[in-house]
């Protein structure tokens, strides 16, 4: 099998591509280059790889949540190489690839994402082999508002999100976290992986039907909001 994956919803730009469990992946921590990198990057993989577009299986993407701008590019170019190669798409959360990129001994892992606006992306994950189970619900929230599932183990913290807000998520969580990575971003690779394992379950999707998840139910209004925070300053 074949994908070609991208993840651009956070500072993080990165594309990978998995063939029969190889993968290749360009990363870098390049905020507004995204547009710029992510296209070109695709054509370096794949011509490393020597694998030509036509033999690609599917596309993967990081459908978010985390930064708008973001995550409508990553959506926006998965779509448009989907529909021009007549692929399918297999769409991955940004918070489960985080928490795929965790420590190997880590098998319950909260990931969070800094939000903005004292607020943070976050979603609780048990790790199952290959794959990951959601145990929480994505949400977005001050950090003092997420709360971890119920039962035994250590969970270990992934994300910027840790780090937002005077580290008020990790101070409020206190002893039940084994373990924190307040610098830990995203990465295509993780994508990559997560899809491998969707679309082997049949979970791809035509590109038309690809949706972003941005959390946030009025990001037109979350936008005012940045900008009355930057000009109260």
């Amino acid at each position: 099998m074949k994908l070609l994956a991208f993840e651009t919803a956070t500072e993080a730009c990165s594309v990978a591509v998995w063939i029969d469990g190889d993968v290749r992946e360009r990363f870098e921590v390049a905020p507004r280059r995204h547009a710029e990198l992510a296209l070109p990057w695709a054509q370096q993989l794949l011509a490393e790889a020597g694998v030509a577009k036509a033999q690609l299986d599917a596309i993967a993407v990081g459908r978010g949540p985390g930064a708008f701008t973001g995550v409508r590019l990553a959506i926006a170019i998965a779509q448009g190489i989907a529909l021009a190669l007549d692929r399918p798409v297999v769409s991955v959360s940004t918070l489960a690839a985080l928490a795929a990129g965790a420590r190997s001994d880590a098998t319950r892992i909260l990931a969070a994402i800094d939000a903005r606006m004292g607020e943070v992306y976050s979603g609780a994950f048990e790790r199952r082999g290959d794959d990951l189970a959601a145990v929480s619900k994505e949400t977005v929230s001050v950090p003092g508002a997420v709360e971890l599932p119920d039962g035994a183990g250590d969970w270990h913290g992934v994300g910027t999100g840790f780090a937002a807000v005077g580290a008020a998520l990790q101070a409020g969580l206190g002893a039940r976290l084994a373990s924190v990575d307040a610098t830990a971003l995203p990465h295509a690779a993780d994508v990559a992986r997560l899809a491998a394992v969707a679309f082997a379950r049949g979970e791809a999707l035509p590109p038309e039907r690809i949706e972003p998840a941005y959390l946030r139910d009025n990001v037109a209004l979350t936008l005012a909001e940045q900008q009355a925070l930057r000009d109260s300053r």
